[in-house]
């Protein structure tokens, strides 16, 4: 009787180890997983916007990132080129510069752009798709200078290969600017990088 005890437990030990629970090595017993930010989980009031024009996209601050929000800039039609790039660039502008939604509040969206801010095309001498502000761009805080510069990357008012020219009302001459991951990520810090415009 105690053989056959003994030759059982094997079979047994085989018999549960294969009763389908399997280990795991995430932690179950921790609480309640930590709640989204709430800009990535509230999105903008879409609604809220006004509709016809272009189609466009600026870049709000939210949780200390800049995150897309969609937005509606109108031009008219049969705008020549290089007059449709200023036109959008200040669409652009005021949007930046409006407050967000009461929607978009509650989520947690803010913008450092403000209000008056014009954008103008090149001067004599500037490359012809320089943008001239109103402002200097070195003269705007880090957070609203990375907001102008992504948010124009991403429209009509940016180079084939998405820098945007910008330049202040001053004589000083104008700067390519870039917007990158470590910018949107960082945008109170990190000052998008720029170069000598040719």
């Amino acid at each position: 009787m105690t053989v056959r005890r003994l030759l059982a437990l094997p079979v047994l030990a085989v018999l549960l180890s294969g009763c389908g629970i399997r280990a795991t090595e995430v932690p179950t017993d921790f609480g309640a997983a930590p709640s989204r930010v709430q800009c990535s989980s509230a999105g903008p009031d879409v609604s809220a916007q006004p509709s016809g024009g272009l189609d466009v996209r600026v870049f709000l601050l939210c949780s200390s990132s800049l995150v897309a929000v969609d937005r509606s800039v109108r031009v008219p039609d049969g705008t020549a080129d290089s007059r449709r790039r200023v036109l959008v660039a200040q669409g652009l502008l005021d949007e930046l510069a409006a407050t967000p939604s009461s929607a978009e509040q509650a989520a947690g969206y803010v913008t450092d752009v403000r209000g008056g801010m014009t954008a103008g095309g090149p001067r004599a001498g500037d490359p012809e798709d320089t943008l001239r502000l109103s402002i200097a761009p070195g003269d705007l805080t880090s957070a609203a200078l990375a907001q102008v510069v992504c948010t124009f990357s991403d429209s009509a008012a940016a180079e084939s290969d998405g820098s945007v020219v910008l330049g202040g009302p001053g004589s000083a001459p104008p700067r390519r600017y870039e917007c990158t991951d470590e910018v949107r990520s960082r945008p109170g810090s990190e000052q998008p990088p720029s170069s000598a415009a040719r």
